[in-house]
Formats: structure tokens, sequence, C-alpha cells
């Protein structure tokens, strides 16, 4: 279940720090559960911006299929 808005930045505006630590973090593979507390805000404010900046939260290099070796 998402998160409801009650982040430590819950309202606020998003600065270029917060976008680029958003970047960092979906970079490295962070499920967005962790990236909503690391920022301080909801999964689905988490969910939206990415979306709005372009940025894929999807994990990179991972079979939707699991380990297949």
């Amino acid at each position: 279940m998402a998160d409801t808005g009650t982040g430590r930045h819950s309202g606020d505006e998003w600065s270029a720090e917060d976008v680029t630590q958003l970047r960092e973090l979906a970079d490295g593979n962070i499920p967005v559960g962790v990236m909503s507390v690391k920022l301080g805000r909801s999964e689905d404010a988490v969910r939206s911006k990415a979306k709005g900046e372009g940025i894929s939260l999807a994990p990179a290099n991972r079979s939707p299929y699991g380990d297949m070796s």
C-alpha cells in the first residue's frame, strides 16, 4: 500500500537536489518504497515526479522472469 503523503517534504516543491537524488536512487535500482523514505515523500509522489522528469524506475538489466541460469 502506498504512503498517503505524510513525509517530511509532503506538499513541498521538488528542489534540484531532490531531483538529482531521485535520479541517483533510480540509477541504483533502489525500490520506490525506499526512495520515498529517503526523499521524505509518498511513493505516489516519487512515481509521479519520476514520470514527469523522464526517469525510469524499472530495474535495469534484470529479467522480468527472474534468474534464468
